[in-house]
């Protein structure tokens, strides 16, 4: 077992198992009901997954005590307690629900249907999961509502963009919620949900949608990375209240329905968006019952807007006992209220405390009130704010207060959040609890099932209402502060690492708390905020940001936060934070300046003075990649070296696998293969195989990306079998981390292993993915050096006009973002490309130049290989100079010797022996490249020791024979 493996029962991998409501996705440790990810321990989902292996089979207890505690000795008590748990969970034994039975005596069997499917592919995993996270769950029973999500449904369908538009309070949400839900299974439950109205700036809306889509945008327009993702998609995208980014929503709605002919999209606003392609639907009021003397109970409950008060009614708490003689009142009521279902709502939630008669009687005398200032509102919208103003009034002064105090939130609250905020003089926790739940009976605050647990929130109509009433409360600052320093504390639990956010669960959670942080970051900077608290809130909001991809977000915030710097907090842990980041988000979207590398030289020089190994080694990490981007190999082994010692005093084997994976992928570039491979070997060991491990910086560690590196030292070092075995393994276990940046190094190192081996099948095949995937993802250096490699490939083909524009582009697009990080490879296969065209002067005068930048700056791997082809070119020109391509032969054969570099060796030795036969010399020709040839071992249909084998025939008297490739083993 690998060290840092834990002992897990044993996973259907690939498997998903389906059981009444839920369904089991074992290797991803996933259970779900209705597609909503259920919140449940380890130990009872370790037991839940031994047990459903197993199925219609009694597992004994000490089975299942060995399996689920392997290396603990626990009691039966411990069993049973973790078993309550798991059939809570389920909903075992309510109702009909049955799926779980105990054998007295002996253990227990898991007794409900089962059906097995194949889990989705790894390439579109992320694509199946968006429903199971963004998508609210749908209202069990909507009212008078199933005619209008029939045809939408329909019209969505046929027309691909719907913008259901009505007042507030019409149900427009609920109505998207249950399209979404009714069409899901015809995306493959690709359904992707965002609120707008939780969006505080226009220029965040795409950010947030291309967050939640698991892009990383390396560049300001967010809206050209989601096109590029969705281009190729079939989804269903919904953009909910719509009306506080009515502009940005349009803007980014037409552009997709325009650029993506499979997505469809759903809208809701209290006003059309005017989008190029939009289809507008009006969401009308409930139908009412008519104002009828004889009309009786029955006869108003088959209209949906009394059928909705009665059901709230009952809901709330009240008598049911009601008779033909109130179905006047009810009509009269809901006739008042145009039928709106929030009105409604209000309006039933009252019955139980006033009685039908007196709350028709308040709600009369309120609704003929004059309303100075809103006389121009159309008579629904007047409607709604009456009966907003009259449930108001009828609150006690406590619960106006929780109400006005609760507004601060964005979007969702939890229980404990509101204790933490809102409790405050006058009103005590139990006050307050007390408050929320007479608020949530009067429909003035929603609640809803979240796992195992509850949250809240305030309708968008509430809130907005709530936020215009001027109310004296002179702790409202206080509750604005609390609210700030709660969601600090609540992202600083991400701190503890780089946070890795790689599923569309984690980023759809994060993104409906950072609504809440934006607007505590607001108040922060704002006049009547704190500026230290908005300190503390953006350097632990920075990194969240980063791991979630809205990086013009981190960027901003980040400066805004190192302004407001001052002797008291500069140079402190905030500051180290903040310049990490906003380095980071610097280097991502505006190349590899100057500003990003000092900034990154700022945070680690902080942690320095801290003298902690493991935060050291946690910072050396991005300012490593940094140097690798800007091509400064030099400088990324000098902190691969530092994080190397530093590892020494860190005990976390994680951290110490990233050490060995930055310092061997160092010492593979620096030409040390056999330090490279030793230290790969031990990061293959050490880091964590799964894609929810930690992302110290953005993608540039991890075990797949140390399985490439090590393939390619592997090849250099001369064992070509195992090195094509990895990268083929690599290239199929990329597609499982779901970070973008890991999927594109891999493939790209991937690639490059292929290239050397001369299977130019599968070198096509990967650069053909990776230039999709950097299409795709939109990132932007990846881009450019997708050109690059379909350059080497062309050169390899011989097209070689094709191939000198595509590398041509690749380098100068790379040199303009200066990331270098492949510039040398691409260099080298130019320059050949120039001499294949006779253009022997800039041939010579580009490799010149690429060795001048190597020995500057490192990467003295590639040394070897360009001092080889330089000396090809001196002896390929009109006017060869034999003497000088043999002293690049004799140095590149020696520097490859040094290195153990083999694969460069036999390179060097075959051109030498042609340089020594051609001069007459074949015995010193076979003496060179006889033993090096016969060295290896593997790989020997490769095309390199097949050009060997044929230039040793003649050298041995034999006769040289064409040998076939066999063919490459396919990816």
């Amino acid at each position: 077992m690998k060290e840092g493996a834990t002992n897990k029962p044993d996973a259907q991998s690939t498997k998903v198992l389906s059981f009444g409501q839920f369904r089991l996705v074992a290797s991803e440790r996933l259970l779900l009901k209705e597609g909503v990810p259920v919140e449940l321990s380890a130990r009872p989902l370790d037991i839940l997954i031994v047990l459903t292996a197993r199925p219609s089979e009694v597992v004994s207890k000490k089975d299942l005590l060995a399996q689920v505690w392997p290396d603990t000795t626990v009691e039966e008590g411990s069993l049973r307690f973790h078993m309550a748990r798991l059939r809570k969970a389920l909903g075992d034994g309510v109702g009909d629900a049955r799926y779980i039975v105990t054998a007295p005596g002996r253990g227990y069997s898991f007794v409900a249907p089962l059906t097995r499917s194949s889990a989705p592919s790894t390439d579109d995993r992320d694509h199946t999961n968006l429903v199971r996270a963004s998508l609210p769950r749908s209202v069990i029973r909507i009212i008078g509502r199933a005619d209008e999500i029939f045809l939408m449904s329909k019209e969505l369908t046929e027309e691909r963009f719907v913008t259901i538009v009505g007042a507030g309070g019409i149900g427009k949400t609920t109505v998207a919620i249950a399209v979404g839900h009714n069409l899901a299974a015809g995306f493959d439950d690709a359904v992707v949900f965002i609120d707008v109205g939780t969006i505080s700036k226009s220029d965040l809306v795409a950010a947030s949608l291309a967050s939640i889509l698991g892009l990383v945008v390396e560049a300001d327009d967010a809206l050209s990375g989601v096109v590029a993702f969705l281009r190729k998609r079939r989804m269903l995208l919904i953009l909910d209240t719509c009306e506080h980014q009515l502009e940005m929503a349009a803007v980014v709605a037409s552009t997709i329905f325009a650029a993506a002919p499979q997505i469809q999209i759903l809208a809701t606003s209290r006003e059309p968006l005017s989008a190029d392609g939009e289809h507008v639907r009006r969401l009308d009021a409930l139908a009412c019952p008519p104002d009828d003397p004889k009309l009786t109970l029955a006869a108003a409950g088959t209209f949906p807007a009394a059928a909705l008060f009665l059901e709230r009614v009952v809901a709330a708490g009240a008598s049911p006992s009601l008779s033909d003689a109130d179905a006047a009142t009810i009509a009269a009521i809901c006739r008042k209220l145009d039928g709106i279902p929030l009105a409604i709502e209000l309006a039933a939630a009252r019955v139980d405390a006033f009685g039908l008669s007196q709350t028709a009687a308040l709600l009369d005398q309120h609704l003929s009130l004059q309303w100075p200032g809103r006389r121009t509102a159309s008579q629904r919208q007047r409607s709604l704010q009456a009966t907003l103003d009259w449930s108001y009034a009828l609150l006690s002064r406590q619960e106006r207060l929780i109400l006005r105090r609760l507004a601060v939130f964005v979007g969702y609250f939890t229980i404990e959040a509101a204790v933490e905020v809102a409790t405050g003089t006058p009103v005590d926790q139990r006050g307050l609890l007390s408050a929320i739940d007479s608020l949530v009976g009067k429909s003035m605050v929603a609640a809803e099932p979240f796992g195992g647990m509850k949250r809240y929130r305030l309708l968008d109509t509430t809130r907005a209402y709530v936020l215009d009433l001027e109310i004296d409360d002179a702790g409202l600052s206080e509750v604005a502060a609390r609210h700030a320093e709660y969601h600090r504390r609540w992202l600083s639990q991400f701190n503890s690492a780089w946070p890795n956010f790689s599923t569309v669960s984690d980023r759809a959670h994060i993104l409906a708390g950072l609504g809440n942080v934006r607007a505590a970051l607001d108040w922060s900077f704002g006049s009547e905020g704190d500026t230290r608290t908005g300190i503390q809130l953006a350097s632990a909001a920075a990194p969240v940001f980063l791991a979630v991809s809205l990086l013009t977000e981190c960027r901003n915030w980040c400066e805004r936060a190192l302004q407001s710097l001052d002797s008291a907090t500069r140079g402190g842990q905030e500051e180290m934070w903040l310049r990490v980041a906003w380095g980071m988000s610097l280097m991502l979207t505006q190349a590899n300046s100057d500003e990003a590398g000092e900034s990154l030289d700022r945070s680690l020089a902080i942690a320095e003075k801290n003298g902690d190994s493991a935060l050291q080694l946690r910072l050396i990490a991005p300012l490593h990649m940094f140097h690798l981007r800007s091509g400064n190999f030099n400088a990324a082994l000098n902190l691969a070296q530092r994080g190397a010692a530093l590892s020494e005093l860190v005990q976390d084997q994680e951290v110490r696998g990233i050490a060995h994976f930055l310092l061997g992928m160092s010492l593979h570039f620096a030409g040390n293969l056999s330090g490279a491979r030793a230290e790969l070997e031990l990061a293959v060991l050490r880091l964590p195989q799964s894609r929810r491990m930690r992302t110290i910086n953005l993608g540039f560690e991890g075990e797949n990306l140390a399985g490439a590196g090590l393939a390619r030292t592997l090849w250099l070092q001369g064992h070509a079998d195992q090195a094509a075995e990895l990268a083929r393994r690599t290239v199929k276990e990329a597609a499982r981390y779901e970070h973008p940046v890991i999927v594109s190094i891999s493939l790209m190192w991937a690639m490059s292993v292929f290239h050397w081996l001369g299977d130019l099948g599968a070198a096509e095949e990967v650069t053909q993915r990776f230039v999709e995937h950097a299409d795709c993802y939109s990132l932007g250096p990846q881009r450019a050096s997708g050109r690059g490699m379909q350059g080497m490939l062309a050169l390899s083909r011989g097209n070689v006009e094709e191939a000198v524009e595509h590398l041509q582009n690749c380098l100068d697009a790379l040199r303009a973002a200066r990331y270098e990080f492949l510039s040398t490879s691409f260099c080298l296969s130019l320059s050949q490309g120039l001499a294949a065209s006779n253009r022997f002067v800039e041939a010579l005068a580009l490799i010149n130049d690429t060795i001048r930048r190597v020995e500057l700056k490192g990467n003295l791997f590639y040394m070897s290989e360009l001092l080889r082809v330089k000396g090809v070119f001196l002896q390929s020109m009109p006017h060869p100079d034999g003497g000088s391509a043999e002293t690049c032969f004799m140095r590149s054969l020696e520097l490859s010797r040094r290195q153990g570099a083999r694969s460069w060796e036999l390179r060097a030795a075959m051109d030498l022996a042609k340089l020594l036969t051609a001069r007459g010399q074949p015995e010193n020709a076979l003496s060179l490249l006889q033993p090096i040839f016969g060295w290896f071992k593997e790989g020997l249909d490769a095309p390199d020791l097949l050009s060997a084998k044929r230039l040793l025939a003649p050298l041995h008297g034999e006769e040289t024979r064409e040998t076939t490739v066999r063919p490459r083993q396919s990816l």
